[in-house]
């Protein structure tokens, strides 16, 4: 039997899902998820490896229109996502009416690879709102696939999945077989820190938030990390650190437990908090960060 191998980029609106259906696919949590949008800030690669075939998923930030220097770079990301693709998913869900970016959308219908438009969420709405939505978009995307799907409770993701192994090309693999992602460890741990300020801070404060592994050590009974946290306004320090230093320690605890079961290794776990003035809306810093 032939090799199949291929890049499956998710793409959507922020807030309808891809995180949580990346991570359904790949069967690992690799993509922060939260109920704010625009929480995923990269693209994220997601390898998935049997004898047979490698499938590189791919989650990207929400489709925004750009009110920062930040934003112009995520979406460098989508349309990427879009050039790059052997299968696109497309997600949305059952409370979207229309794709908020039109030009997105547009790029969308001309693709000549196979795209398959996903309704999302269908376990917070009934049959005939589904219906509606799978009709709406059938006309919208007409050589798309539609699939309703509730990537929380993965319901009908086998079916997208069986359909995605039929469609990647023959192809060797594109990474070591060994690969669950093409970002360092570091990267992930950062995540982990900068999901947890989104769950518990408010407004303007998770978005003006950048996360910096500054130190990763790791030693045979424990892994040693030192964690700065870049804010935009010395009045968003004053929040993220909270009253007696509560909301940093809340935030680092929750964030040490789940990056402990992440590497599955006991977690020494240090938080600073640093301001960098206008870090989202500078090239210099942006670059500086990662972006």
């Amino acid at each position: 039997m032939s090799h199949k191998s291929g890049f499956v980029n998710i793409v959507g609106s922020p807030n309808v899902g891809k995180s949580t259906l990346m991570n359904r696919l790949v069967g690992e949590k690799l993509s922060i998820v939260t109920s704010k949008a625009q929480t995923t800030r990269h693209r994220i690669l997601g390898i998935v490896n049997d004898e047979d075939y490698q499938i590189v998923f791919s989650d990207t930030p929400g489709v925004v229109n750009a009110a920062y220097k930040l934003h112009e770079t995520m979406m460098e990301y989508v349309n990427a996502s879009l050039k790059d693709a052997d299968v696109l998913l497309f997600i949305t869900d059952t409370k979207e009416n229309e794709m908020n970016h039109q030009e997105t959308l547009e790029k969308i219908q001309k693709l000549k690879v196979p795209v398959l438009c996903l309704v999302n969420k269908i376990d917070l709405s009934n049959q005939e709102q589904v219906e509606e939505r799978m009709k709406y978009w059938q006309e919208r995307l007409p050589n798309a696939t539609i699939y309703p799907i509730s990537a929380l409770h993965d319901f009908n993701v086998q079916a997208v999945w069986e359909r995605i192994l039929d469609l990647v090309p023959e192809s060797p693999a594109y990474y070591d077989k060994e690969e669950l992602s093409d970002r360092p460890m570091r990267f992930f741990v950062s995540e982990i820190i900068r999901e947890k300020i989104f769950l518990h801070c408010d407004k303007e404060v998770p978005y003006s938030c950048q996360v910096e592994i500054e130190e990763y050590l790791e030693e045979p009974q424990l892994t040693r990390i030192r964690a700065l946290i870049i804010v935009e306004r010395d009045s968003q320090r004053g929040i993220l650190i909270g009253k007696g230093g509560e909301m940093i320690k809340r935030i680092g605890r929750e964030a040490r437990l789940e990056i402990q079961k992440f590497i599955d290794q006991k977690v020494f776990l240090e938080t600073y908090v640093k301001v960098d003035k206008d870090w989202r809306s500078t090239d210099v810093k942006l670059k500086k960060y990662g972006y």
